[in-house]
């Protein structure tokens, strides 16, 4: 469908999920954490759940870091960061004081919620995205869909221009990001249905 696609496997994925519903929709993939193959990818999906710091290790201890840094930066490939995946694109997150991969201005910092008794942390389950503004990665998606969500953490930034979807929880917070070649979402598009189907749609056939 879309030339080459490589998925990141940093073993702290829904890599299957995500596999099967590029397959659906008729995109070979490749699961992988060997350098080799990203440098061949031509297109890269970065998942992931669970902790940053540990993340972050992963990518350096399979030197993945420096091969991501050139096709990101470099080449202008086109990356799609789900949950933790697009965590690891901020500078830095307060889950571990680590620093992050760094390429967009961005933090990752804990939900602070007044209510805890109605707010429940982490975020898990449905919850409505609001577009606010067009990205090629939302075509033929409504505004305020339901996406599945999982997370205890989340995207800071005051580069307002870099968000695309924001979501309610207690407060808004980005749910979706993105610059140039770079794409991140908060929520899960692989647990998502037809919503979630179409978005990784649309990333495959940038």
């Amino acid at each position: 469908m879309g030339g080459r696609l490589v998925i990141i496997d940093l073993g702290i994925g829904n890599l299957n999920s995500v596999k099967k519903v590029m397959m659906r929709i008729n995109q070979e993939v490749l699961i992988t954490s060997w350098p080799e193959d990203i440098k061949k990818a031509d297109k890269i999906i970065l998942p992931g759940v669970g902790h940053f710091k540990n993340a972050m290790e992963t990518l350096e201890q399979h030197q993945l870091v420096e091969p991501l840094n050139e096709a990101v930066l470099i080449k202008k490939k086109p990356i799609l960061g789900i949950c933790l995946g697009m965590q690891l694109m901020a500078k830095s997150s307060s889950e571990g004081n680590t620093r992050g991969l760094g390429w967009m201005n961005g933090e990752v910092v804990k939900f602070n919620v007044s209510n805890s008794i109605r707010i429940k942390i982490p975020h898990m389950g449905w919850n409505q995205i609001s577009q606010v503004r067009e990205s090629l990665l939302m075509k033929n998606i409504p505004d305020l869909s339901e996406f599945y969500f999982a997370h205890s953490y989340h995207w800071k930034t005051d580069h307002l221009q870099d968000i695309i979807n924001e979501t309610d929880y207690g407060y808004l917070f980005p749910s979706a990001i993105e610059k140039e070649n770079i794409f991140g979402v908060q929520y899960h598009p692989e647990k998502s249905h037809d919503s979630g189907e179409q978005l990784l749609k649309n990333f495959a056939t940038l």
